[in-house]
């Protein structure tokens, strides 16, 4: 049995609609599937979560929203009229649409979590109608029916193990298909609940894992995951398979098929996931597994993942690794900024610290370095924010040597500065910082040595 998610642009138009319907057709084992909203059909279209979010935020302004309930509805009515549904199923959604600024919340977060879910919940509803139009039997399954269960925040949830304790009690029919939405869950209060990045992806993962699937699909717009990114190195290599550790170091990095954590329950689920494109169903996507199903892989290294998200705080003080407490001083002024930390590589003299900036504004870098400068007293310090991190994954890295001097090598030999060199613990990744304006050049001559 498969557990298939769409993604936004999979399910925008009656066009891709259709594209989703023959998917499905083609293998009866694709029997869950999960839907996100639909997003955008065009370039400068607006995705029907934003219209949501528009939504509440004029119900919580007691603004009039008349006009965004058309717009919104308007989305679905397209899909509808694509495929000759009954004006029924319109009303439908339409009285569940207004219906939601009538209901009572416990406050503004948990309406726009509501809100949120209904972009998923609503086209969940319409892809079961058009699925049955169609003659592929289909059963629309809610979420809270399903059990499953979330905690948290309402609008950063997580999922709780009571979820995987009732989807082993939920049947999938044998006769047919479930639609199921993406993106949201319900608290133990029943208050509707959405998960934060990458909301859909995590409901196809924890379906995988709950109902012991052999293959999670993720249909989205692109072929595979590729070597590097195409708009920094023209025509990369695709990846056809990787492990999940691969993944999520990459995605750290910047891989942006989907966001790192989505993917954590069908990790632990060890459910192969592939990646596949609603555009060109044929192509073979990637696949990412388990890491002891990984054997023999093709290339050194698989893939190179680049972000410019990072800033450095340079501290050097003579003597600095013979003082005892050095660090517990300058962790406890990063608690008392409430602020973390990515990495700390450091040395005799010396030691850096990396943030990803977009965590921290102009006036706590400041008010940071001013307390470093009085608690610790450093002979010189610095803040960067001209700093990337690259990211060179592969699972062959840890059986080769010489992986990390060609690194070097593709780097000083083109005139490209390394500022840190860091290889984890894994050994399966090198992490690499240098300046933001080399870190493109860097991405393409590390490519150039490996794949060219």
């Amino acid at each position: 049995m498969k557990v298939v998610k769409f993604g936004g642009s999979s399910l925008a138009t009656g066009e891709q609609f259709e594209k989703v319907i023959n998917i499905i057709k083609d293998d009866s084992e694709r029997k869950v599937i999960v839907t996100s909203a639909p997003g955008k059909r065009y370039h400068g279209d607006t995705k029907v979560t934003d219209l949501l979010i528009e939504y509440a935020n004029e119900v919580i302004e007691n603004e009039d929203h008349t006009n965004i309930i058309k717009e919104i509805i308007s989305r679905y009515h397209e899909i509808s009229d694509y495929f000759k549904l009954d004006d029924s199923v319109i009303k439908l959604l339409k009285d569940k649409l207004i219906n939601l600024a009538k209901e009572n919340y416990s406050d503004n977060e948990h309406l726009m979590a509501a809100f949120k879910a209904h972009g998923e919940f609503l086209n969940a509803i319409l892809l079961n109608e058009v699925l049955n139009s169609q003659g592929i039997k289909s059963v629309f399954v809610d979420p809270k029916k399903a059990g499953i269960i979330v905690h948290g925040q309402p609008n950063d949830a997580d999922i709780s193990p009571d979820t995987y304790r009732n989807l082993e009690n939920f049947d999938v029919p044998e006769d047919s298909r479930i639609v199921f939405p993406g993106f949201f869950g319900y608290s133990q209060d029943g208050s509707i609940f959405t998960f934060s990045r990458g909301g859909s992806d995590i409901t196809g993962a924890m379906l995988s894992r709950g109902l012991h699937a052999d293959l999670y699909e993720n249909f989205t717009d692109v072929d595979a995951i590729y070597v590097a990114n195409n708009h920094v190195v023209k025509h990369p290599q695709a990846i056809k398979k990787m492990s999940y550790r691969e993944m999520r170091e990459l995605s750290y990095a910047g891989f942006s098929v989907f966001q790192d954590e989505a993917i954590i329950p069908a990790v632990k689920g060890q459910v192969p996931v592939n990646v596949k494109n609603t555009n060109n169903p044929s192509a073979e996507g990637t696949l990412i597994v388990p890491e002891q199903f990984l054997f023999n892989p093709s290339n050194e290294i698989t893939g190179i993942a680049c972000s410019k998200r990072f800033s450095a705080l340079y501290i050097h003080r003579y003597l600095l690794n013979k003082e005892v407490g050095f660090t517990l001083k300058l962790l406890q002024l990063f608690y008392k900024y409430n602020i973390s930390y990515e990495h700390m590589p450091s040395g005799i003299d010396d030691l850096t610290v990396i943030f990803d900036r977009t965590k921290l504004d102009k006036t706590t870098i400041s008010n940071l370095c001013h307390d470093v400068k009085e608690v610790l007293q450093p002979d010189y310090l610095e803040w960067i924010d001209d700093y990337a991190i690259i990211m060179v994954v592969g699972e062959s890295i840890a059986h080769n040597v010489n992986t990390i001097g060609k690194i070097i090598d593709s780097l000083t030999n083109n005139n490209i500065a390394i500022h840190m060199i860091n290889q984890g613990a894994s050994r399966i990744s090198i992490m690499l910082g240098v300046q933001e304006s080399d870190a493109d050049e860097a991405v393409r001559q590390i490519y150039k040595k490996f794949f060219n």
